[in-house]
């Protein structure tokens, strides 16, 4: 090890003792239960429980992020004029990844529609157990983004920002509200098991808010988190004496610096990491659920099993107080995300195949065990895609960001409703329009947060997650 003056480094410290622990990206909060915690220091809990600001409705949130733009006239758009268009060119000024144009080819839509539920939504047939949810669902057919480009259309639907350094959802709900487990995190992201969306953790960053409230990868087999494990030959009370040493260390260098959240985050994150060593394992143990369950989510299909166990964790995370939980469909790769650009039959076949049963396994699950109520579930990904075709030949279609849908359900949503319309071919957003602030200020509402009071200031400004110009919930879809 490094020295000065005689004495070892701290960093060089903690660098060759800590190993993988310390390097853990994890923060968040001490326990206080005094099991293992009686020595360690004691300092500001950036995550203790905050009261909501206004009447709360929800205590969760599971975004379902379908990674690549899935096609709203192919899944939840009903458009029945585009039928007889296919194939046909139409004049139609469009912007995606192919430039401007001022015409196209119509792909008209590949699946048949059915009406379901008692509220007759229009459902394609891409979506049979989603189908079976819809009286749950408020679908919003009008929703806009500021680009059509992936890596900036995803730091917007999840930081409200085209630029990367912003703070995230999930981050300003734990910001603003605290984590409801000390045992756990209260930011939980979930990737596709091909890898994770461009831009990477950028979309579940804390931005210039502290560690405390980034998300956190977690793994739907084996060890949750990786580097969580102990170092060969530790056991759990030498753990807890090492972390009580350096703790001691930080606290001594704490001082005189207790404004610096970075260091206390740090301090915070070992705690953390330390009390889920005993906590994660079981909170992700998806294979002791009944097989009643592991049916119904799809865990017995090869082709659902993986984003099965991953709805069923989201599950298991609410029932344990975690705040936020976001679960990607598609990795980086176009051939592995819903981005179709040349073939759409076998790109969305393939998608919804492996997520329609997991999807409504999870909707039907948290209303039959009451968590529905409290649980706001979010579906859709960062825009979605033109109704004409983006080559001269194939069904491929391009991106679209002026007119796409998602759809929102539980945790104060009313059930049955679609709101706001795109044109007759979906191409633009007519009727109603909401942006990407309105979703984010939809679900701080929910949760309890004054979308336009919750700040944080940085950069001489009280920052917003809706700007500060600010943006209203959609209110046509709150019960």
């Amino acid at each position: 090890m490094g020295n000065f003056c005689g004495r070892v480094r701290r960093r060089d410290f903690l660098h060759q003792i800590g190993g993988g622990f310390t390097s853990l990206a994890l923060a968040g909060m001490m326990a206080k239960d005094g099991v293992f915690a009686s020595e360690a220091p004691a300092y500001e809990n950036p995550l203790a429980p905050k009261q909501p600001q206004i009447p709360a409705k929800a205590k969760s949130v599971i975004f379902l992020f379908m990674y690549g733009g899935p096609s709203h006239v192919d899944t939840f758009d009903y458009k029945p004029n585009l039928y007889a268009l296919d194939g046909k060119s139409v004049p139609l000024k469009t912007f995606g990844r192919g430039g401007k144009k001022n015409e196209g080819r119509v792909v008209g839509p590949k699946w048949k529609f059915q009406q379901k539920g008692q509220c007759g939504k229009w459902v394609s047939e891409l979506f049979p157990n989603i189908g079976e949810c819809v009286d749950d669902i408020s679908f919003v057919h009008s929703m806009t983004a500021d680009s059509p480009i992936h890596g900036s259309a995803m730091l917007m639907m999840n930081s409200g920002s085209l630029q990367s350094g912003k703070p995230s959802l999930g981050s300003w709900l734990n910001y603003g509200l605290g984590s409801l487990n000390e045992n756990l995190p209260g930011y939980v992201v979930m990737l596709d098991k091909t890898g994770g969306p461009i831009s990477g953790a950028k979309n579940w960053s804390s931005g210039y808010m502290p560690a405390s409230y980034q998300g956190v990868v977690f793994r739907s087999k084996g060890s949750p988190i990786l580097n969580l494990a102990n170092r060969p030959g530790m056991d759990r009370l030498q753990q807890r004496s090492l972390l009580d040493f350096v703790g001691d260390i930080n606290q001594q260098h704490l001082k005189g610096r207790e404004h610096n959240s970075d260091l206390s985050a740090r301090i915070a994150s070992y705690e953390l990491a330390f009390r889920m060593q005993a906590t994660a394992p079981e909170a992700i143990d998806v294979d002791d659920e009944p097989d009643h369950i592991k049916t119904l989510y799809g865990m017995d299909g090869t082709r659902t099993d993986d984003f099965a166990r991953k709805c069923i964790l989201a599950r298991r995370m609410v029932e344990r107080g975690t705040r936020f939980i976001q679960i990607y469909s598609g990795g980086a790769h176009n051939d592995d995300n819903w981005d179709a650009h040349g073939d759409l039959v076998k790109n969305h076949s393939f998608h919804a195949g492996n997520t329609d049963k997991p999807v409504a396994g999870l909707l039907k699950d948290l209303k039959q065990r009451g968590l529905l109520d409290e649980t706001l579930v979010i579906w859709g990904g960062e825009f979605g895609r033109q109704p004409t075709a983006e080559y001269a030949e194939g069904t491929g279609r391009d991106h679209n960001a002026y007119g796409f849908t998602m759809w929102m359900a539980g945790g104060g949503i009313k059930g049955g409703v679609s709101v706001g319309e795109t044109d007759e071919l979906g191409a633009f957003a007519v009727t109603d329009r909401f942006h990407v602030k309105n979703l984010h200020a939809t679900a701080l509402h929910l949760m309890g947060l004054d979308p336009d009071k919750l700040a944080y200031f940085y950069n001489g400004l009280d920052q917003k997650l809706v700007g500060v110009e600010g943006a209203e919930p959609i209110h046509q879809i709150i019960a």
